[in-house]
């Protein structure tokens, strides 16, 4: 009998990707299938249910479930769930394909079929429902009205550009996922399947875990976090987004290696576990929050580490938006179908010269002036312009490695800060 957190859901982990004859076999009946181009959002998706990590989806949402986790956090049949996830389809490849048809997923970067498709639904997106989803979805309290969020978010949210640019169709069905792409080859020992960061918890005898969400290089304020779960917990999870970012943000296995230095020099090894998943970034801040516990959960993890401005871009959410969110979802009370993952919700933290030492709001009585405010988009920008960066930022052997990645690139993206990365 497992110690850990069961999955969401309550069927256990959901996994639809084929293994061994069924998986050749598939791979050959998908070629002969019409083939559907589908974005690097829906391979991130599309893997994650392979695995297991969305946990209990098997499929593209209905437009009942797409309206419901828009309207109320909540799927058709009552299950909890924060984002949808969903497959566009322009109107000239929807006119092609019918109700009962069998699809092929194809991304094309790869040129690969990523699964098939058993498609059950096809609903039409109109521009009103693209606004509605990104109203419910991306609108946060840093933009109060609709008014104020469009005049923004159009130019400066990725994530409602991502949903504007879909097409004008969704499909909905079950897939059976056929390829893992990139990641276990270029990610060995970071990428996980869920049932391999469980058993690594199982063998450890840890019960409570606490999940740290990366999409940032790791900076003192990321290891106080990991170190204050630790404390309080079996041990911590360093799970890092290793899908698609915004151009700007810095790429996965730079993060890694930021990650090993920090593990190797700063931690005690045994009490850290570092994974990697394959989705790209929403930057849907307090919902995506929600999305990263839920998933989580699947993983094995019963806490998830939520600080200041969780999974936020630009000044669309509040500061600490992201943890209230967490106390206004619905609590289905049919089995497996709540959340069950809970945040450990810890204040903005710094480094504070006057206590000599790492800090937060809640423990520090010093002024802004004796405080090293921390933020992955401060450290990007810094780093970016060949800046120095004040005592205390980050760790000497991850300064190193990102200024080695500064100094190589070629071509440079303008880092935009906003008030969470200076403290206004």
């Amino acid at each position: 009998m497992s110690n850990l957190i069961p999955p969401h859901g309550g069927k256990g982990l959901v996994c639809c990707l084929l293994e061994g004859a069924e998986l050749e076999a598939e791979k050959k009946k998908a070629e002969g299938l019409p083939k559907l181009n589908i974005s690097s959002r829906a391979k991130g998706d599309l893997i994650m249910m392979g695995i297991g990590g969305f946990s209990p989806l098997d499929g593209f949402m209905t437009k009942a479930d797409w309206k419901g986790v828009c309207e109320n956090f909540l799927m058709a049949d009552g299950t909890f769930w924060p984002i949808p996830v969903t497959l566009d389809a322009s109107a000239d490849d929807a006119a092609k394909i019918n109700v009962g048809d069998e699809i092929a997923l194809y991304y094309p970067k790869r040129d690969e079929i990523m699964a098939t498709m058993k498609v059950t639904e096809k609903y039409e997106m109109t521009e009103e429902d693209k606004k509605f989803e990104c109203e419910k979805v991306f609108m946060g309290e840093g933009t109060p009205t609709a008014e104020e969020f469009w005049k923004i978010a159009k130019d400066d949210h990725p994530g409602v550009q991502m949903v504007m640019q879909q097409g004008e169709f969704n499909l909905a069905g079950p897939v059976k996922v056929l390829s893992e792409a990139e990641y276990p080859t270029e990610y060995p020992g970071i990428y996980q399947r869920p049932a391999e960061s469980r058993a690594i918890f199982e063998e450890r005898g840890w019960k409570e875990i606490a999940a740290m969400q990366l999409r940032n290089p790791m900076h003192r304020s990321h290891e106080y976090l990991c170190k204050i779960a630790v404390e309080v917990c079996d041990g911590c999870f360093i799970h890092s987004l290793i899908g698609n970012l915004k151009p700007g943000d810095i790429p996965a296995d730079v993060r890694v290696k930021c990650i090993d230095a920090l593990v190797k020099n700063y931690f005690v090894e045994d009490k850290v576990v570092q994974g990697g998943y394959p989705l790209d970034m929403r930057y849907a801040g307090p919902r995506e929050g929600l999305l990263h516990a839920t998933f989580r959960q699947n993983y094995g993890c019963s806490r998830m580490i939520i600080g200041r401005d969780h999974a936020g871009v630009g000044d669309f959410y509040g500061m600490f938006e992201a943890q209230t969110i967490f106390d206004k979802i619905p609590c289905p009370t049919e089995e497996g179908k709540a959340l069950l993952c809970t945040p450990l919700k810890i204040d903005w933290t710094f480094y504070c010269y006057k206590c000599d030492g790492m800090a937060s709001l809640r423990t520090c009585p010093h002024d802004k002036a004796d405080r090293v405010l921390l933020s992955g988009t401060m450290l990007r920008k810094m780093l970016s312009e060949g800046g120095e960066l004040p005592d205390h930022f980050g760790r000497d052997e991850v300064v190193a490695i990102l200024r080695e990645y500064y100094e190589g690139l070629t071509e440079k993206v303008e880092v935009k800060l906003h008030g969470a990365a200076t403290g206004n």
